[in-house]
């Protein structure tokens, strides 16, 4: 269970999977500029908050591998950030082994590199005095 900081006062436990999509869309809004309501259950009761630019925010995690990123999921937050009453966490949608998730760490090629195609060199053109 990772925690989500607010302005170095309070804490908001979070799944570190629910965490990782979250980090991802507040960043996203925070690198725009924007300003945007949060909205999240803490010890039973509904806090809503405040985010933006200059609001102190830290990220931690519990485990330290990241999960895969469902984008599906990422595309749902980021709309619902988007909307009248600001960003709260919905659930992770069923289909998220639709193939539309997205790795943490690059793919490991197969197969061997191919070499890039030689071309020759043009033939040098005669000094001309």
């Amino acid at each position: 269970m990772g925690t989500l900081v607010y302005d170095s006062r309070l804490s908001i436990p979070v799944d570190d999977r629910t965490l990782a999509h979250l980090q991802v869309v507040i960043l996203g809004k925070l690198r725009r500029r924007e300003h945007f309501a949060f909205t999240a259950s803490v010890d039973g009761r509904e806090v809503g908050l405040w985010l933006g630019p200059s609001v102190a925010l830290e990220f931690r995690y519990a485990d330290r591998r990241r999960p895969a990123m469902n984008r599906t999921w990422l595309e749902l937050l980021a709309d619902v950030a988007a909307s009248r009453d600001g960003l709260v966490i919905a659930p992770e949608p069923d289909d998220a082994t639709d193939g539309r998730s997205i790795p943490r760490s690059p793919a490991k090629p197969t197969t061997k590199p191919v070499n890039p195609v030689r071309r020759p060199r043009p033939a040098r053109l005669p000094d001309v005095a």
